[in-house]
């Protein structure tokens, strides 16, 4: 992490004062379990809340000599706490406090990200409906291909950011589960139901079967869900750097008052954003193949998976957080250029209407060979030197045998082609 794609409120999920604090909280929780069980003495659980702190100078210094960072805290939460930290711990091992603190700060980097993705979706719905009938182009290869709406291709990313908003909802609820199983996950030492406490007191379900720790596949949806979330991202950043191009200037991002676009060519206003959305969403999925590998451990637990986690747990969900808020903003001030989008549709001189001129001469009882050699070769000439399609198509004796001027003229018309817009925004908000 580093601060200038870091904002402080996913960064505080991930600092050692809120880690600690899931820490005590979950040895906390369980003594109060162990005590209602009889296993230790009600005061002991009573005086683990009460005296229980922690200071995190202190437990790096202990974890210098100890090499074990949760035998550093258990050791410096036992300065405070006093005699009764002798039966903190019972029966628990290493895997279930840091694997269950995992887990919560998972679910609350996940709330936030989830936070995150409601307000991009609300910014794309607006722009989406504020554009539903703005024609522009259609792209297939980056070539023309026919009309559409500029708020048709919004409405697409805001589908896909609302597919990728269920499945992060699906990967918390996978990934908020509690193990406090003990060692290799067999309850020998800890009762069972003081798993079921911690859970329910951490709002997490219990993990069916641990093997001493939670099972990485949990881990590896979540991380895979983040990645194609980052996609999803690139995939509308790569839109607008298209759209901002010289030759396309349909779109572009806000250029505020001040800003500079080189520091040699006084001109440039460049999608500096949409750019950088595009390298922040590879640093978010290079985090899924290392959570791939993390699902193989050797027998009931090593920790291989550890360093790993410690690191793409917090890079992932900060850099991902602030993808998104950029994002957000990006799209909520995206300039549209409604005219630039008209002159580029008029740009071939009406080729964009191809389709349905072959398809009227297939019902008029022309061969589809014969019409597409015949539309085509029409087309041709517009592409190599220039004209109108219209009137190409007008005087084309073989067309002509079929279709007249009178009806090849209302084949131009450009609502023909968004006569369907209303549906699919039914579809894709439910209005």
């Amino acid at each position: 992490m580093i601060p200038r794609y870091t904002r402080p409120e996913m960064a505080r999920i991930w600092e050692p004062e809120n880690r600690f604090r899931i820490w005590f909280e979950i040895e906390a929780h369980a003594c109060d379990a162990q005590a209602e069980l009889g296993v230790i003495p009600k005061e002991a659980a009573k005086a683990v809340w009460e005296r229980g702190k922690w200071e995190i100078d202190r437990i790096d210094e202990i974890e210098r000599e100890t090499r074990h960072d949760v035998i550093a805290f258990l050791t410096n939460l036992a300065e405070y706490v006093g005699p009764e930290a002798r039966f903190v711990h019972q029966g628990m091992t290493s895997s279930d406090v840091l694997d269950t603190c995992l887990a919560v700060q998972m679910t609350q980097a996940a709330d936030l990200l989830l936070a995150d993705m409601d307000a991009l979706l609300a910014a794309l719905k607006r722009r989406a409906y504020e554009h539903k009938d703005t024609v522009t182009i259609g792209r297939s290869h980056g070539i023309h291909a026919e009309p559409t709406t500029f708020g048709l291709k919004l409405a697409s990313h805001y589908a896909a950011f609302a597919r990728g908003r269920e499945r992060l909802v699906q990967a918390r609820q996978d990934i908020a589960t509690c193990a406090i199983s003990g060692a290799v996950g067999t309850f020998a030492n800890i009762d069972p139901r003081v798993e079921e406490h911690v859970a329910a007191k951490l709002g997490l379900s219990v993990e069916p079967v641990s093997t001493q720790v939670i099972p990485r596949d949990r881990h590896a949806f979540y991380f895979s869900v983040l990645g194609v979330i980052a996609s999803s991202i690139e995939n509308l950043a790569t839109e607008i750097r298209h759209l901002q191009r010289t030759e396309v200037r349909e779109a572009e991002e806000y250029f505020h008052p001040g800003q500079k676009g080189s520091s040699a060519m006084p001109h440039k206003r460049n999608p500096v954003l949409s750019e950088n959305l595009t390298g922040l969403a590879r640093i978010v999925r290079s985090a899924v193949v290392p959570a791939l590998e993390n699902v193989a451990l050797w027998h009931e637990r090593d920790i291989s998976h550890s360093s790993v986690e410690r690191m793409i747990g917090p890079d992932a969900t900060v850099t991902l957080d602030f993808a998104l808020v950029r994002l957000t903003g990006m799209m909520e001030k995206l300039v549209v250029y409604p005219e630039r989008m008209q002159k580029n549709l008029d740009d071939l001189g009406g080729l964009v209407f191809s389709q349905r001129v072959l398809l009227a001469l297939t019902q008029a009882g022309m061969s589809r060979e014969d019409s597409y050699k015949a539309v085509q070769r029409n087309a041709m000439q517009v592409w190599e030197k220039g004209g109108n399609y219209l009137d190409l198509l007008s005087a084309d004796p073989d067309i002509a045998k079929h279709i007249g001027r009178d009806k090849l003229e209302p084949m131009f018309d450009m609502t023909y082609h968004t006569k369907h817009v209303d549906t699919v925004f039914k579809r894709v908000f439910g209005e």
